[in-house]
């Protein structure tokens, strides 16, 4: 399809669509693995935390040097290798045969996960400010499909067709495939080239990355609360990702079977969150520049709300924990694509992938922590309920109050770069 083509850009939407899918399935299935892993290997369970724990850690360590590159590179050849890489260290980590050599191959499969600010940036230059957060939505919509994806491909296909081992060769040579497409079919375009300023410049200006407005990035006031937030805003999701399947089955008594039928539809309306949030932060966004975080607020404090109601829910009451449940999950993500989108509306358009991966190195900070904090607190107290309940609604509060205080400096940081942006595009 060629870039002339209208609707081209959502072309390349479907393209990232399904490298997000794949790569969060491919990312997110080793925990429905674990128990065939853990035999073949002969592990422990530190053992098993050790492989989680090195992708994890290389992933954040990568951000900060992602984000450079693809503000200096094309962005588009930076992914479709970023996807090889995936593809080739999947591949790596189905062959090995010894533990030590899974755990390093496994480790290496972090490289390519810091690669989603080049994504972001990459969508922001074909779609402008008041379209980005439901692009953003549509997109973050992998995320957790990509993870029930996983926990089909883990519990139901890997027994069938002969182990962990071929799913992971299935996954890995998918990542090679969707790298061909991006190569070939993704398009680098200049960067700021959807901002309106310069809706009728007739030739744009190549914007360089430069340490001084790398620098800015910190004077932002927004940025600071963004910052904050992320490091308290991966809690809940890292601790459901890791504890919550665990509470189902020893605190509410639930088989295998009640938790997929309980926990598959609170996936697919969580799927719907990322949706609804981005469009409600673009409707709001149009009518005052606070509107992304005034949606991003009421999704956290009402997400806190709801998991508080249905953690404190009696036993003998499930119909009323799934309803507060998927109440929940409608609210979860309401601030994700809006945070993206509002990390663009204050900086500047060649060190927004530098931004965007410094807020992301910030986030899994806060994803390293937490699913440790979480277990110290349930073996200090042996609640296991109270211990998750408390981590969630404390950290979802938290980010409730650094949403306060963005609401009083982003329409001043959002001005700002608008005043820019009407600067530079007198000067084309």
């Amino acid at each position: 399809m060629s870039p002339k083509n209208p609707n081209y850009r959502w072309f390349v939407v479907g393209i990232f669509f399904f490298f997000m899918l794949l790569h969060q399935t491919d990312k997110l299935m080793i925990g429905s693995l674990q128990v065939q892993i853990s035999e073949t290997f002969g592990i422990n369970d530190f053992q098993w935390g050790l492989v989680n724990s090195g992708a994890l850690s290389v992933a954040t360590v990568l951000y900060p040097l992602w984000g450079y590159l693809y503000d200096h590179y094309a962005r588009s050849k930076l992914l479709a290798l970023a996807s090889f890489i995936w593809g080739a260290t999947t591949w790596l980590n189905a062959v090995v045969r010894t533990y030590t050599g899974f755990l390093i191959t496994r480790a290496s499969t972090g490289i390519d996960d810091s690669s989603y600010p080049g994504i972001y940036t990459l969508i922001a230059d074909y779609f402008g400010p008041n379209l980005r957060s439901k692009v953003y939505g549509i997109l973050q919509v992998a995320q957790p499909l990509g993870f029930l994806m996983g926990l089909i491909l883990g519990q139901m296909v890997a027994p069938l067709i002969g182990g962990w081992r071929s799913v992971f060769y299935i996954t890995g040579g998918l990542g090679i495939v969707i790298a061909l497409f991006i190569y070939f079919g993704v398009k680098e375009m200049p960067r700021g080239k959807a901002e309106p300023e310069f809706e009728n410049v007739p030739e744009m200006a190549t914007f360089r990355f430069s340490w001084a407005e790398a620098k800015q990035i910190f004077q932002k006031r927004t940025m600071w609360f963004i910052f904050l937030q992320g490091f308290a805003g991966v809690f809940p999701i890292q601790v459901i990702i890791f504890f919550f399947f665990g509470y189902l089955e020893t605190e509410r008594g639930y088989d295998s079977n009640r938790i997929i039928a309980t926990m598959a539809p609170v996936i697919l309306i969580l799927a719907a969150g990322y949706i609804v949030g981005g469009f409600l932060g673009d409707f709001f966004f149009q009518r005052t520049k606070k509107g992304r975080i005034l949606v991003s607020s009421a999704g956290v404090l009402l997400g806190a709300i709801f998991l508080y109601f249905a953690m404190t829910t009696p036993l003998d009451q499930p119909n009323r924990f799934f309803l507060l449940m998927c109440l929940t999950a409608i609210f979860m993500p309401l601030s994700s694509p809006n945070v993206v989108a509002t990390v663009y509306d204050v900086t500047v358009p060649e060190v927004r992938s530098t931004a965007q991966a410094i807020e992301y190195f910030i986030e899994n900070s806060g994803a390293v922590t937490a699913p440790a904090l979480t277990g110290a607190l349930i073996l200090a107290t042996g609640d296991k309920t109270f211990s998750i309940m408390i981590i969630c609604v404390t950290a979802w509060v938290i980010c409730f109050l650094f949403y306060l205080g963005a609401l009083f400096t982003i329409e001043k940081d959002t001005s700002h770069l608008r005043t820019q942006m009407a600067e530079r595009a007198k000067t084309m």
